[in-house]
């Protein structure tokens, strides 16, 4: 009896498996079918219900399959009963569990078993004892089944026979394996994968002489990559990736040479950290044909014998550091499937010739995402490809008008990239016509195709669609994308209203891109009724009106961004209910009245930018308070606030851009700063959908755009207010900060002598206010300081000098301080003129000291010269006496080397 739901879960084919199902419960009378042997209910919904126990009476039962069929609790021991079993699935019921296994031994004809996802952690060790009595066991799947231990010995081991092994995803570590285990000599199949190793490649494993699949893939091994060599020559399958092997891989390719016959047929070594360049002798692993090597830090170029590898289908070496040309003998690739290149430096240029024998080549990637690269596509007007792809990425290359031609001769696609490849043109309608009933991915973002967008095209099984960053002008197209969920239209000439009925049109959507396009009219209503929208961003258009006032607490909205528009009226107090909301932008409009109370209901709030508007009254209470505790990033800039900075704001311990600049806000600066922890530790997290938000602040004496490193900016800017009193010693416990704006307040007393605690300060501006004292010196060990301005204050004594402070030069840093002196100010100290005539007294001592050298060298020499030579002159005896001595010396010398000259000839002959 096959009555498994005719549709799998796991494939593409989950939302047909949403309405097949069985479910309720199972009837007894299954019981009167007393000659059942084949049972299979998998794939089915009998949520909340136990394996029934009466199923252990059908005595007739050989095949029994309860997969993936959502049973809960414990396995009934009534399935002891089935004698006759064969074959036993009750893999995939993650809430069943059993205490123990005793029921199994019962089942001596057992030759599959398949307990995945079964909690047996309650059974210790026992669970291999009731296995070990299954002697015609010839597989068995123990994946996710929460073991970490193995018992130390089996007195015999009686399933020997067994060929496959899967006992990934449990908690065992390599210390666990004993010597009987490693006597399941005829294993074909072992699946050790997603354990906790965390040591090197055990050396047992060559035992398993008849191995032809190993997967050790994420198991924390460590140390070189273990050898194959040996009983391992069988291998057909090995992965190993995600583990941390060190240093290069050369062995482990001249191990593999060193097999007598390569039967290699799948290799994975991705994510390992590897270090290496590919061998030249590469190309002799002819059984191979997946090869897997992506996430590492391969270097150097691909060999050429990689055109030997007659059976490969699956080349992968994205995400590595290689370098140099593509070589043309790709192309003898005839069997390769997938070839992906990306996210390397290629050099050189793909031409026909890599191409012209890949006669099955269904996916292509190649380009780098984060650069451009110099790689330049090829190809002929004339010539069509010998093959029809289903998936081609390629980013940030250079795609020449003849490749273009060539590449919409592709009419089978299913997923389509091609991003910022320098492409001019217009829309190319006869090639989006032939695919449109394809794709469900398109982006063809940052390029340079221009006009309208066909309004015949449809693409009803199209779920992503970027063509961002072009100059498509024209309505919105949104009626070409009934199903779309994720619509990026950024960077465009768009203009025109949002139709008003879109929530129709695109009930799917959760992303609405269409920021920097020419769009006006007002936000319709009815976006509010998307109630899948998580993403959607209307900033620098033109529209205006008001913000829609209907938003509903169905909508599960996560980033809503209309800044730089001209909407006005208020803030919508319906905001509140929008307990997703994470970012709210709606800065550079003309928002007006106050903030209202709602939107401290909106409790997973991160960044909040009402800047630049006509908001007024007091900063409110809740921002700090714990209901939107979230909170990392405040700009309210250029309103009209009023008030005191409330000490609430002490308590956003996430809290790393700070910005009240250019209001009404008086009072002090709170004392409480340090509480700003993600401003003291140095902790920066980058959050889901941060990748949307751009922001502008004044760093650095500008204004600058930040967008993806948004997050690891930290600025507190409380410039152009009323701030009075001291700038509170506190905020030199702000090591991690970068920018401090306080300028254009009514500050006073003196600048904390410990600000140079903060060593990754870039700007510090302190300018009109009425600071008094010493600039403090620590100032001058501010290592990363970049923009310093200090101006129009009432600060005196001597510029600080030395590191940093040497290259901020510039009078203008220190200018309206009129008791400041020295360098770079053309007012000297007073003690500065002591100091000159010190120096020229010290200089005239110096001349002098210089001088009596140069005289007493010279007559010591003089008096010397003639103290010798002049006695000589004088005096006859002494002269010849001196000539003498000199001529005996002479003699002396010349006699022995005579004599030693002799002797060696004589030892010589």
């Amino acid at each position: 009896m096959d009555l498994r739901n005719p549709y799998d879960f796991f494939d593409s084919e989950r939302e047909r498996w949403i309405n097949a199902p069985l479910g309720g419960k199972i009837n007894a009378s299954l019981l009167s079918l007393k000659h059942l042997n084949y049972l299979d209910l998998s794939q089915n919904v009998f949520d909340s219900n136990q394996i029934p126990k009466f199923i252990g009476e059908l005595k007739s039962l050989q095949y029994l399959n309860l997969s993936y069929a959502s049973f809960r609790g414990e396995i009934p021991s009534s399935l002891g009963n089935l004698s006759s079993l064969n074959f036993l699935d009750l893999g995939g019921s993650y809430n069943l569990s059993s205490k123990n296994l005793n029921w199994l031994s019962h089942l001596s004809s057992l030759k599959y078993i398949n307990l995945n996802g079964i909690n047996l952690n309650s059974t210790g060790v026992s669970w291999a004892y009731d296995i070990n009595m299954l002697p015609s066991l010839l597989e068995l799947h123990l994946s996710s089944c929460q073991i970490e231990s193995i018992p130390l010995s089996l007195q015999r081991i009686n399933f020997t026979s067994l060929l496959v092994l899967d006992m990934s995803s449990n908690g065992i570590k390599s210390s666990s394996f004993r010597g009987w285990f490693f006597n399941l000599t005829n294993l074909v199949t072992l699946d050790l994968s997603l354990n906790d190793f965390e040591d090197s490649f055990p050396s047992e494993f060559s035992n398993f002489k008849s191995l032809e699949n190993l997967d050790l893939s994420e198991t924390g091994l460590k140390g070189q990559i273990p050898k194959v060599s040996g009983n391992l020559c069988k291998l057909k399958v090995l992965s190993l990736s995600g583990n941390k092997f060190d240093g290069g891989i050369e062995e482990f390719w001249r191990s593999l040479s060193n097999c007598p016959s390569n039967t290699l047929e799948s290799l994975d070594l991705s994510y390992c950290q590897l270090e290496s360049q590919l061998p030249v002798f590469l190309g002799m692993f002819k059984s191979l044909q997946n090869l897997y090597l992506e996430e590492n830090n391969l270097w150097g170029s691909i060999p050429d014998s990689i055109g030997n590898l007659s059976s490969l289908r699956t080349l992968d070496l994205s995400y590595n550091k290689m370098n140099g040309s593509i070589p043309q003998s790709i192309g003898q690739l005839y069997e390769l499937v997938s070839l992906l290149l990306s996210d390397n430096s290629w050099e050189g240029s793909l031409t026909e010739a890599h191409f012209i024998n890949l006669t099955g080549l269904q996916i292509f990637e190649v380009g780098n995402i984060d650069r451009p690269t110099s790689l330049i596509l090829d190809g002929a007007y004339d010539r069509v490809p010998p093959f029809k792809l289903f998936a081609i990425s390629i980013i940030n290359c250079r795609i020449s008008p003849g490749f273009w031609v060539w590449l919409q001769t592709q009419t089978e696609l299913f997923g389509v990239i091609l991003q910022g490849n320098g492409i001019s043109d217009s829309i190319p309608e006869e090639w989006l016509l032939k695919i449109s009933s394809q794709p469900s991915y398109l982006d063809l973002s940052s390029n340079h195709f221009h006009g309208n967008f066909p309004s015949h095209l449809k693409f009803p099984n199209l779920t992503h669609i970027d063509l961002s960053h072009n100059q498509l002008e024209g309505p919105l197209p949104l009626w070409c994308f009934p199903n779309v969920d994720s619509l990026y239209l950024e960077g465009n000439l768009f203009s025109g209203p949002i139709p008003s009925n879109i929530d129709q049109m695109m009930p799917k959507l959760e992303e609405l891109l269409l920021d920097e396009n020419h769009m006006n009219g007002t936000i319709p209503p009815s976006i509010c009724k998307m109630q899948n929208l998580k993403i959607l961003s209307l900033r620098s258009n033109q529209f205006s009106g008001e913000l829609p006032h209907a938003w509903n607490m169905e909508s599960i909205m996560v980033f809503l961004d209309v800044g730089q528009n001209n909407l006005s009226g208020k803030i919508p107090t319906s905001l509140g209910v929008l307990r997703s909301l994470e970012i709210l932008k709606l800065n550079d409009n003309n928002f007006g009245s106050e903030i209202p109370d709602a939107l401290q209901n909106c409790s997973s709030l991160r960044s909040i930018d009402l800047g630049d508007n006509k908001l007024s009254g007091k900063v409110p209470l809740w921002i700090g308070r714990s209901n939107v505790s979230k909170l990392s990033r405040l700009r309210l800039r250029s309103n009209y606030f009023s008030g005191c900075i409330s000490q609430q704001l002490c308590k956003l311990q996430g809290l790393h851009i700070l910005d009240l600049s250019h209001n009404s806000l008086s009072g002090t600066i709170p004392m409480c700063l340090d509480n700003l922890t993600s401003l003291v530790n140095d902790a920066s997290y980058e959050y889901n959908y941060d990748e949307f938000e751009q922001a502008t602040l004044t760093l650095k004496g500008e204004e600058l755009v930040y967008n993806t490193t948004l997050y690891l900016v930290k600025s507190i800017d409380l410039s152009s207010n009323n701030l009075q009193g001291e700038i509170p010693k506190e905020i030199s416990s702000l090591i991690q900060l970068g920018t401090l704006n306080l300028s254009k307040n009514q500050l006073t007393g003196k600048i904390p002598s410990k600000v140079g605690n903060l060593h990754w300060l870039e700007t510090l501006d302190l300018s009109y206010n009425h600071l008094s004292g010493q600039i403090p010196q620590s100032l001058s060990s501010l290592t990363s300081l970049s923009h310093l301005d200090l101006s129009y204050n009432n600060l005196s004594g001597r510029i600080p000098t030395g590191n940093q402070l040497q290259t901020l030069n510039f009078s203008s840093i220190y200018v309206g301080n009129q008791w400041l002196c020295g360098v770079p100010l053309s007012t000297k100290c007073p003690e500065d003129d002591t100091f000159t005539a010190k120096d020229a007294k010290d200089e005239n001592e110096d001349v002098k000291d210089k001088l009596w050298l140069y005289v007493s060298v010279v007559l010591g020499f003089i008096i010397g010269f003639w103290g010798v030579c002049g006695t000589l002159i004088l005096k006859t005896s002494w002269r010849y006496a001196y000539f003498q001595f000199f001529d005996d010396i002479k003699d002396k010398v010349t006699l022995s080397i005579a004599l030693k000259v002799a002797r060696f000839k004589r030892f010589l002959f």
